[in-house]
Order: C-alpha cells, then sequence, then structure tokens
C-alpha cells in the first residue's frame, strides 16, 4: 500500500478524497456523503420491494387459522429480523446509515403484515369491518392506526378484530418506544465501539 493510499482499519494515516492527509478511522465528507446516498437508496429499495411484494402477493384464499399462523410466525419473524438489526447496527462502522436501513425494512414489514391480516379477514368475512376492505384501503387502516391518527371511516365491528386491532396498537407502543429506544441505544454502542 502506498502512502497516499487510505488503511481501512487500524491506525495509521492516508489521503482523503481532497488529498490531505488524514487518520484512517477518518471519513471523508464526501466518502459520508456517498454512504448516506447509498444507504438511503437501499432503505428505499427496500420499502419498495415489500410494497410490491404485498400487492402481488395473492392472499385471497386463506383461512382463519392459516391467518394465525401466518401471523404469529411473521412476528416472529419480524422479532428476529429487528435482533439481527440491532446487533448489525452496533457492529457496524456507520451505526447511524445502519439503523436507517433497519428501520426502512422493519416498519414496513410490520404495518405490511397487519395490512395482510386486515385484507384477508376483510375477504374472507366482509363485515368485519365497516366496509369491504381492499390492499390499499388495508394499508390505509393499518398506518392511520400505528401513526395513532384513527380517522374513524375504517372501523372494527367484531371483536375478535378489535382485539386483533388492539394487539397491534399495543405493539405499535412497542415499536414506537422501546424500538426506537433500542435503535438509538444501538447507534450510541457503535459509535463508541461497545460491543
Amino acid at each position: 500500500m502506498s502512502a497516499h493510499e487510505p488503511q481501512q482499519d487500524g491506525g495509521g494515516v492516508g489521503a482523503g478524497d481532497d488529498g490531505l492527509i488524514v487518520p484512517s478511522g477518518v471519513v471523508s465528507d464526501r466518502r459520508r456523503r456517498v454512504m448516506i446516498a447509498v444507504g438511503l437508496l437501499r432503505a428505499g429499495a427496500t420499502s419498495a420491494l415489500l410494497m410490491v411484494l404485498y400487492y402481488v402477493v395473492p392472499l385471497e384464499g386463506d383461512s382463519a387459522s392459516h391467518l394465525t399462523l401466518v401471523l404469529t410466525v411473521g412476528l416472529l419473524a419480524f422479532a428476529a429480523v429487528a435482533y439481527w438489526e440491532i446487533r448489525a447496527i452496533v457492529r457496524s462502522r456507520f451505526p447511524g446509515i445502519r439503523a436507517i436501513q433497519a428501520l426502512a425494512m422493519l416498519v414496513p414489514f410490520f404495518l405490511l403484515l397487519f395490512s395482510s391480516a386486515y385484507f384477508i379477514l376483510s375477504v374472507q368475512s366482509p363485515e368485519t369491518f365497516s366496509e369491504s376492505l381492499n390492499r390499499t384501503d388495508s394499508l390505509y387502516f393499518t398506518v392511520t392506526t400505528f401513526a395513532t391518527v384513527g380517522f374513524g371511516d375504517i372501523v372494527p365491528r367484531t371483536d375478535a378484530v378489535r382485539l386483533l386491532v388492539t394487539g397491534q396498537i399495543l405493539l405499535d407502543l412497542v415499536i414506537l418506544g422501546l424500538g426506537i429506544r433500542v435503535i438509538l441505544g444501538a447507534i450510541k454502542k457503535g459509535r463508541t465501539g461497545e460491543l
């Protein structure tokens, strides 16, 4: 390695993007901007892919027992992916960028999981909500519930669906409160180098 090539890890010095000598652990402004842009593109692509899958995957034929199984497995998968993402944030050289990518995957995954459940329920029994829901209606209802807006234009009518929505609201609070706190803690640990 020449004196002007930056080292990837460890001590020493190298040349920055502007030709100045910088410590190897320091990232130039240009490199940081590129990494942020790539991170945001990945986050956007992940969100877009999840949305495409939501609208493409056939959901109309599922039974109530299958729906319960899928929702349970989906929530367990969400917890596992969240755990893995938090570990990745802590270990990342750039935990802030990694956290943005994690949120761009976890939040849509969670919302689309419940949106799928509401859509399936509405297809099986249109009377479970105040109106029959298509995929967009289901997504809209899920997002307004997650954001604690609840306009009241779509409401659950059966006790079982009200309990499911209540479960989503409780999980929303956990994600908004505890989840964000854990991610911010992981960013802090990642920046200080603690594992």
